[in-house]
Parts: C-alpha cells; structure tokens; sequence
C-alpha cells in the first residue's frame, strides 16, 4: 500500500501571526484615548496669597484682629493672650459687632499648630470668616 504524498503549495500557506487584527485593536483604543482625552479636566484650586504686610486701613477696623508672633506669642487687643482665651474674646467682640470676621496676622514664621488652634478657637467663638495676612 502506497500511500500518497501530499502535496503542499508554498504560496497559499502563511507561517507567522496575522498583525491585522492586532492592529485593528490599536487603531480602535488610540481612537478611543484621543476621544476621551477631550473630556478631562484637570481641576485645580487658587490660592490668592498676600504680597506683604499692610497697615489695616478703616475697613479692617470692623474685624477681630488676632496678631501671632514667630515665637508663637498670640496678641488681641494689644495684649498678650493664650490660645485657650481665643475663643472667649472671639465671643465677646463678636457680640459687640455681630458681622465682624476676624483677620489672623501671622508672622512668616510663626508655628502652624499655633495657627490651627487659633482657627479652631475662632470657628468654636461662632465666626468662620476668617482671613489671613503675613508679615515680614
């Protein structure tokens, strides 16, 4: 019994990989990306950070005005207080002057937990319009 040979014809088989569909797949996600890319919105918050130390003008007059000092000393009204009287004085003035803020000159190296606390003291006194200013 004599088996046949089979006869291959070299110019229709294809040894390797088809890219083509692989290709197709690439083409589809760049598509995809550059679509999606126009969405995206990089979102970003602004902070608008004071120049230097002015003098308050008559304006500020009507705010609380709370002075820290670098070593972390803490003035209102011109006198020495500690952080736990904050929130007493923050009271009593807002009680003179319902719609007073209170503005925090801090100096530009004054410690950030004295800072903290004193906002803490501040929103606990019932005022949460605060602002801040730096000396030099």
């Amino acid at each position: 019994m004599r088996f046949k040979r089979r006869v291959q014809d070299h110019g229709e088989s294809s040894h390797g990989i088809d890219l083509a569909p692989m290709l197709d797949f690439v083409i589809n996600l760049l598509i995809f990306f550059i679509i999606t890319a126009v969405f995206v919105k990089a979102t970003a918050v602004v902070v608008n950070r004071p120049t230097g130390f002015d003098q308050p003008d008559d304006s500020d007059s009507k705010s609380i005005q709370i002075q820290v000092l670098d070593t972390g000393e803490i003035y209102m009204d011109n006198r020495e207080v500690d952080v736990r009287a904050v929130r007493a004085n923050v009271e009593r003035m807002s009680a003179v002057n319902p719609d007073a803020g209170v503005l925090v000159l801090a100096g530009a190296e004054s410690p950030t937990g004295t800072l903290i606390s004193i906002v803490e003291q501040v929103h606990l006194g019932g005022i949460y319009n605060i602002t801040f200013t730096t000396t030099e």
